[in-house]
């Protein structure tokens, strides 16, 4: 595993949830990372955000460790979920809030 591999993998499984994404929570720097955002605030769920733009080793090795060509990614116990698309759909069909609720992850 390459040192941003071993990088990511630490980031993922010390945060509960992640959301690697292009900004910050206060500041994202486009409509789908702001999409992603406004789903976790209005869950009430406690994350960690990793801006990709600061960083483009993870930028783009984020990209190879999910197989996953786009950012936001959503990242729950360790596990990959998705982009913001598949965050709505999730959010829509109450999967996301049931996951999180089931991990003890929003009140």
């Amino acid at each position: 595993m390459s040192d941003v591999q071993t990088r990511i993998a630490d980031i993922v499984n010390t945060n509960d949830v992640v959301l690697f994404m292009k900004g910050t929570a206060l500041f994202p720097q486009c409509g789908f990372s702001s999409r992603a955002i406004a789903i976790l605030e209005h869950l009430g769920a406690t994350y960690h955000t990793v801006d990709v733009l600061q960083d483009m080793e993870i930028r783009q090795g984020i990209k190879a460790y999910s197989d996953w060509p786009t950012i936001p990614q959503l990242y729950v116990k360790g596990e990959f979920l998705g982009g913001s698309d598949i965050m709505m759909e999730m959010y829509e069909a109450g999967e996301l809030q049931a996951l999180l609720k089931q991990n003890g992850l929003v009140a």
